[in-house]
């Protein structure tokens, strides 16, 4: 056993990086298969460029160069 801390598990679907044609950003997406859906839940990338989802822990994030804008 190491004592070296591990990072952060990562939800159930990983990591998503998103592009400015994937905002508004939500949880299920649409590469989600049907049975492992929740209620859908949109998430606010704006200030930190990041998101994770309440229900599955997905992390959602830009990718480099793409700034989400409010309305």
């Amino acid at each position: 056993m190491t004592d070296a801390p591990s990072a952060p598990a990562a939800g159930t679907h990983g990591v998503i990086e998103l592009d400015a044609a994937d905002l508004p950003a939500f949880c299920p997406n649409r590469r989600m298969a049907v049975w492992s859906q929740h209620p859908r839940v949109y998430l606010d990338l704006a200030h930190t460029g990041r998101a994770v989802c309440p229900y599955c822990s997905t992390e959602y994030r830009l990718k480099p160069g793409v700034v989400a804008r409010a309305h």
